[in-house]
């Protein structure tokens, strides 16, 4: 399991490594370009959201020594829930294009 820790607020959001890489290249995708967000996500203690600006400090954590192989399909689907009104969701992964 790792962690996505925002700034000094604490929050800290835990996924699994593999989904958690994939939320990290759209983040820093979308953070780059300056750009602010919504990210949504659901644990047993309910659903979360938090804006994520580019002048607030992220920390990612992994539980393993390696990051895991990146999906393209599942970055792309995940940047396209990142650029509707709703913010970044962690939808399920697809099945990777063949190339």
């Amino acid at each position: 399991m790792g962690k996505l820790i925002y700034g000094n607020s604490g929050v800290e959001m835990v996924l699994d490594d593999r989904p958690l890489n994939h939320v990290r290249v759209v983040i820093l995708a979308k953070l780059r370009r300056g750009e602010s967000f919504g990210l949504s996500w659901e644990n047993d203690r309910g659903h979360h959201m938090m804006w994520l600006h580019p002048s607030i400090p992220l920390y990612f954590t992994f539980s393993g020594k390696r990051h895991p192989l990146l999906n393209r399909a599942w970055i792309d689907a995940l940047m396209r829930t990142a650029n509707s009104p709703s913010g970044l969701e962690i939808v399920a992964e697809p099945a990777e294009l063949e190339r």
